[in-house]
């Protein structure tokens, strides 16, 4: 039987988290995502199931720099954080989506938190 893949076993993590985080409206879940190549942030009302605020590296205001790196993250985090604040959220519940809070993952939490969203 063939063993299951990183990015098998990082899904099946995510579910498990999944069962336990849930975003409310007066606080949503903050959902981060790292491809080879991009970053991406979210934050999520699963109540009504609609994203309030997104961010990726995708767009053209960070795509020369996007490179899926702890400096991108970092500016993730601080866009995402802004888009939060002018949508009225402060308070959220951090998704990491199965990725170790470890480099990127840490690099968009602390610098959506210095910009002032609270976890």
């Amino acid at each position: 039987m063939p063993s299951k893949t990183r990015t098998e076993n990082r899904r099946a993590l995510h579910q498990r988290i999944r069962k336990k985080i849930i975003g409310s409206p007066e606080r949503p879940r903050l959902c981060v995502f790292f491809s080879g190549q991009h970053v991406y942030a979210q934050i999520i009302d699963d109540h009504s199931g609609r994203t309030m605020a997104a961010v990726a590296t995708t767009e053209k205001s960070l795509r020369p720099s996007a490179r899926s790196n702890q400096e991108v993250a970092r500016k993730v985090g601080e866009l995402i954080a802004e888009r939060a604040k002018s949508a009225k959220i402060n308070r959220v519940v951090f998704d990491r989506a199965g990725f170790k809070y470890h480099g990127k993952v840490k690099a968009l939490a602390d610098a959506a938190r210095e910009k002032g969203l609270e976890f």
